[in-house]
């Protein structure tokens, strides 16, 4: 424990407060020696840096609890699953810096149940660069993380759908599984759709503003 509190930059007593909080798992024993290794040396170092983000312990025991109860990369990536997205590997630092102050168990725990985070040892993964971008830039823009993963949550669904009827359309007049202009496509039509939704959705909002005062 000394050796570990060294490397870690911390007293001896800080370690023994974590290990009784459960903040560090136990270390493996052989008689009366204790043996700590690189996974206990991590998430010390994981702990000091939640904790200079302005986390506290007990919202790093939930955090720590939400993780280890997480699915892991190969559950939700699948195994050999083709896919255009990019993961994105992070420490729990890096994670917190994306979305500052919004890490809480819970909206991590929605996170892992959406699938767009996974574990892999003591890194997190996210399952697309661009979803992680566009959500912590959501988030500066002052939406609040819980919003943003319930959002996602209704375009998952909206999502599926389409995906079930460009999938079957092409599969009812083709022979590939996966046709190559099967993605284009989607994207392209979905694309025109979705930026004529949006001018009928904010000219609509325009007309129902109540006229203006045009007098001097």
């Amino acid at each position: 424990m000394e050796e570990l509190a060294k490397k870690a930059g911390i007293p001896v007593r800080t370690v023994r407060f974590y290990r009784e909080r459960g903040l560090i798992s136990p270390p493996r024993r052989e008689g009366r020696i204790a043996w700590y290794d690189d996974h206990h040396l991590a998430r010390l170092r994981t702990i000091t840096g939640l904790l200079e983000r302005g986390h506290t312990l007990t919202g790093i025991a939930d955090l720590a609890r939400t993780f280890e109860s997480g699915r892991d990369v190969a559950e939700v990536l699948g195994l050999g699953e083709p896919t255009e997205e990019t993961p994105v590997r992070l420490t729990p630092e890096q994670l917190a810096d994306y979305f500052e102050g919004e890490t809480t168990a819970e909206n991590l725990a929605a996170a892992l149940d959406l699938g767009y985070l996974a574990t892999d040892g003591d890194e997190i993964v996210h399952i697309s660069r661009r979803l992680l971008e566009v959500s912590s830039e959501l988030v500066r823009e002052g939406v609040p993380l819980a919003t943003v993963l319930a959002a996602g949550r209704r375009v998952r669904e909206h999502a599926d759908a389409l995906a079930e009827l460009f999938v079957g359309i092409l599969e009812n007049h083709g022979d590939e599984a996966e046709p190559p202009q099967l993605r284009p496509l989607a994207r392209a039509v979905m694309d025109a759709e979705l930026s004529m939704a949006l001018d009928r959705r904010l000219r609509r909002e325009n007309t129902d503003e109540p006229p203006r005062n045009l007098e001097p």
